[in-house]
Formats: structure tokens, C-alpha cells, sequence
């Protein structure tokens, strides 16, 4: 299988941006509710004779929780932005102009990959619209029993 045969669409791609997004985003959230939850119960004291004291009890497993809950989320979502990166670059090299590929490509090595997947779901072409062989899709689209029956 090369990759010519593999098609991810546009409209695919773009659910998964946002999806990395929406779980970042509650990643963060969760993560400065842990911090504070932590503050609030004096599970961690900042100030006086140290820096930083912490304190067990169940404000500490409060916030040990948010915070495990919240960099998986983070976690998730960084996967699934890289996914989304992944497939932006297999839908650009199915076009013939590469220069969108070469800018997504350049850029997500370089560090900038959150503004390369911006630019490519605001303005960025859909590869999979040109014609020609159609071997492997991955769609996130339910599907009816009558599109799975083998024909």
C-alpha cells in the first residue's frame, strides 16, 4: 500500500483539530483547578520559612486527581494533534501543487504546527476531491447496515 491510496479528508482532519483543542483546553482547565484545589485546602503552602510546603490530607488527593485527569487530557489531545498533523500531510500530498504540504510539513518540524493546522482548516484545499485511484479511507462517519453489506 503506498501512499497515494490512502485518503483522509479535510472535514476528518478538522474534527480531529478540534477535538486536540477541546481536550487540551479542558487539560488546562482541569489542571488550575488542581492547582486551586491544592491552594484552597492548604494541601500546598507557599511562603514563609520555605518556598513550598505540601500537606497531605484529601484537598492533596483532590488535586493529585485533577491533576492525573488533566495531563491525560492533555496527553489525548496532543496525540490526536499529532494525528490531526499526520493526516493533514497524507491530504496535501495527494495534490499535485505541493506547496501545501511542503508548508505543513516545514512548519510542524520547526515547532509552528498549531499555526500550520490553523491556516490549513481555514484556507487549506481538501486532496481527497481530486480524481483518481481510491483505495483506503478512514472516515469517523457512522455508517448504515446497508453501506457495510459486501456487494
Amino acid at each position: 500500500m503506498s501512499i497515494e491510496m490512502i485518503r483522509i479528508s479535510k472535514k476528518n482532519v478538522t474534527r480531529l483539530v478540534v477535538a486536540a483543542v477541546a481536550a487540551v483546553g479542558v487539560g488546562l482547565v482541569l489542571t488550575i483547578a488542581a492547582l486551586s484545589a491544592a491552594l484552597a485546602s492548604d494541601a500546598i503552602d507557599v511562603g514563609g520559612g520555605t518556598s513550598i510546603d505540601v500537606n497531605g490530607g484529601s484537598g492533596a488527593w483532590t488535586a493529585l486527581g485533577l491533576v492525573t485527569v488533566g495531563a491525560l487530557a492533555i496527553l489525548i489531545g496532543s496525540i490526536a494533534g499529532v494525528v490531526s498533523w499526520l493526516g493533514a500531510l497524507l491530504n496535501t500530498w495527494q495534490l499535485e501543487d505541493k506547496v501545501w504540504f511542503a508548508s505543513l510539513l516545514a512548519l510542524g518540524l520547526l515547532g509552528a504546527g498549531v499555526i500550520a493546522m490553523i491556516a490549513y482548516v481555514v484556507a487549506g484545499p481538501d486532496g481527497t476531491k481530486q480524481s483518481g485511484p481510491h483505495v483506503f479511507s478512514l472516515s469517523l462517519e457512522p455508517r448504515t447496515a446497508q453501506e457495510i453489506r459486501p456487494r
